[in-house]
Formats: C-alpha cells, sequence, structure tokens
C-alpha cells in the first residue's frame, strides 16, 4: 500500500488547522509518500498553515499558494505558480466551502438573497473553476483525481445547517457532472461525505453537538468518524485502487446514512 500515492503530486484546498478534515487528509497523503502542495485563503492564515506543514517534519518543502477561493485571477495565479513549480498534477483536494454565520444561525426562510449566493459561489462554483485549471496541469494518459467534501445536510434536513445543506446538494450535482466532463480526459471526480466532526466550521453551525451524538449513538458501528479516518478514505479515492469509481459520494461515517429515521 505504501506505493499507491507515492511520488503523486496533490494539491490541498482549505487546509486551515488541526481540526480540518483537510489535516487529516494531509497527514494520510504524506505518510504515503505523496508529494503535497497548499493554498491559504488569506494573508491571516499562512502563519497556521505554515505551522502545520513544519509540524510534518519537512520544512518548507511545500508549496504554498495564496489562492482566495472567491477570486478568479487568484485562482488563476495559484495554478500558474504551481504549473511553474511542478509542471503537472495529479490530484487535487477541495475542502472549501462558506456560508455567512446569520444564514447558519437564523430561520432558513430568512437566508438573504447575497447569503444564498455566497455559500453557493464558495461552496459548489469553486469546484468548478478548480477542477477547469487542475485539469489543464493533469497529464494527457489520464489517472488525475479530483476530491471534495461534503456532508448528509444535502440530503436530509439538519436544522441549522440552512443553506450550507443546499449548497452541499449543489455541490454533489457538480461533482456528477465534472465527472461526466472529466472522463474522456481519464480524470475522476468524487466527493466523501463525512460524519460530523468538530470542526473549526461546524462551530458555526447551531446544534451541531445534537448533530454529532446522534450520529454516534445511531450509526451500526456505535460512533462517530475522526479526520484521521476521512484521510484514509481520500487516500484509496486519490490513488489508482479507485481507477474506476468516479462521479460517487463516498460515505465515511460508520454507517449512520443507511438508518431509518436517523
Amino acid at each position: 500500500m505504501a506505493d499507491i500515492v507515492k511520488g503523486r503530486k496533490i494539491l490541498i484546498m482549505g487546509l486551515r488547522n488541526k481540526w480540518s478534515i483537510a489535516w487529516g487528509i494531509t497527514k494520510r497523503l504524506y505518510e504515503e509518500g505523496a508529494e503535497l502542495a497548499f493554498t491559504y485563503q488569506g494573508e491571516r492564515d499562512e502563519p497556521g498553515v505554515r505551522e502545520l506543514l513544519t509540524s510534518l517534519g519537512a520544512g518548507g518543502a511545500f508549496p504554498l499558494l495564496k489562492c482566495d477561493i472567491g477570486s478568479d485571477d487568484d485562482i488563476d495565479a495559484a495554478f500558474a505558480e504551481l504549473g511553474r513549480r511542478w509542471g503537472r498534477l495529479d490530484g487535487l483536494v477541495h475542502a472549501v466551502a462558506h456560508a455567512n454565520s446569520e444564514d447558519l444561525q437564523n430561520d432558513f426562510l430568512l437566508t438573504s438573497r447575497a447569503g444564498f449566493a455566497h455559500a453557493m459561489d464558495i461552496s459548489a462554483y469553486s469546484l468548478v473553476y478548480v477542477s477547469r485549471k487542475a485539469a489543464e496541469l493533469m497529464p494527457p494518459e489520464g489517472r488525475g483525481a479530483i476530491l471534495t467534501l461534503t456532508y448528509m445536510g444535502s440530503e436530509r434536513v439538519f436544522p441549522g445547517y440552512n443553506v450550507m445543506g443546499v449548497a452541499k446538494a449543489a455541490l454533489e450535482s457538480t461533482v456528477r457532472y465534472l465527472a461526466h466532463s472529466l472522463g474522456a480526459k481519464g480524470i475522476r471526480v468524487n466527493a466523501i461525505s463525512s460524519g460530523p466532526i468538530k470542526t473549526l466550521s461546524a462551530k458555526a453551525v447551531k446544534n451541531f453537538s445534537s448533530f454529532q451524538a446522534s450520529a454516534g449513538e445511531k450509526s451500526p458501528l456505535g460512533r462517530g468518524v475522526d479526520a484521521d479516518e476521512i484521510g484514509g478514505a481520500a487516500l484509496y479515492l486519490l490513488s489508482g485502487l479507485s481507477a474506476a469509481v468516479t462521479g460517487e459520494i463516498h460515505y465515511v461515517d460508520c454507517g449512520y446514512n443507511i438508518m431509518g429515521g436517523a
């Protein structure tokens, strides 16, 4: 197993701190020998991301690129720089989502037009644009892989998840359409639907603790999932082991999604 991603060049977008799902993915890919690059959203995020990467023991060996995910110009510049440094890209992890706090705290009926557009832009459309740029760097012989993160709030109502659930539903549909668009180039596009994990972003979701407790109690395995386990699933979906898998929403939630009345 140690060679399934060894030497593969993978860009991770959305790493923020040690609680991020992206950190669980980062650690697993690094342990298995992948070459990694990262983006950060703004100047205030860079020191924390750099400190995390230093903790892996590789010093400044990782390309670290500023990229405001809401700016086409920033995305263009980041991928152009990555192309100059690496020449090719084998995998992309899109671990990016955002909704305004008031749209998570208020009743869904009160979602503003601007808040709805913002959540859709950052959480769903951004995957379209970064996939377009990533595909330009992926080798023509195929085997490129794109992975994003979603949640079951796309299918069921979790009061407090609100507009983010709608954005995740759009994201999952985007995965399927991108899988079709990029399939002829040998590029696969998939999503992991994780059980609830206490990330920094999750703190903004009203009732999140109750979601997490319920998932642990009702899942067939009788527990919740952690970011390291998401990392294992990401390793599979970014490697040749999943060469025939595309357009899929892969649940990693200890089986919670199969339970009736969950």
